[in-house]
């Protein structure tokens, strides 16, 4: 007999409760429009709007750390490492600016956002 642990479809079961447990907070208020629960109501859960700036401050730390390890830290690779070729610091300097744009226009929606909306 082996001694890898088998798994049962009890842990699947408990693995995906999990999943969908972790995922509840993203996907809830997107359920409540699809059921027909009106955006009027949702828009009044407003508890994380204090926090805004501590969010903004927060992503523009790790953006900021990200341009740093891409562009003005030393790379510490070995000649044979993924990380040594061109192609894969071009693709991550890349996907890094689609990255911040997207992340410049959702920080900054709440202030051009009711162009949209009027």
């Amino acid at each position: 007999m082996s001694n890898t642990p088998q798994r049962t479809p009890g842990t699947l079961v408990a693995a995906s409760l999990a999943a969908i447990g972790a995922s509840l907070c993203c996907v809830a208020p997107l359920m409540l429009l699809a059921m027909g629960i009106g955006g009027a109501w949702i828009s009044t859960l407003t508890a994380l709007e204090p926090y805004r700036p501590l969010f903004m401050a927060v992503t523009a730390v790790f953006l900021f750390l990200a341009f740093r390890k891409l562009y003005l830290a030393p790379r510490d690779c070995a000649p044979d490492d993924v990380c040594a070729m061109p192609s894969t610091l071009r693709n991550q300097r890349i996907a890094f600016w689609a990255v911040t744009i997207l992340l410049t226009a959702l920080l900054t929606f709440p202030y051009y956002g009711a162009a949209f909306f009027e």
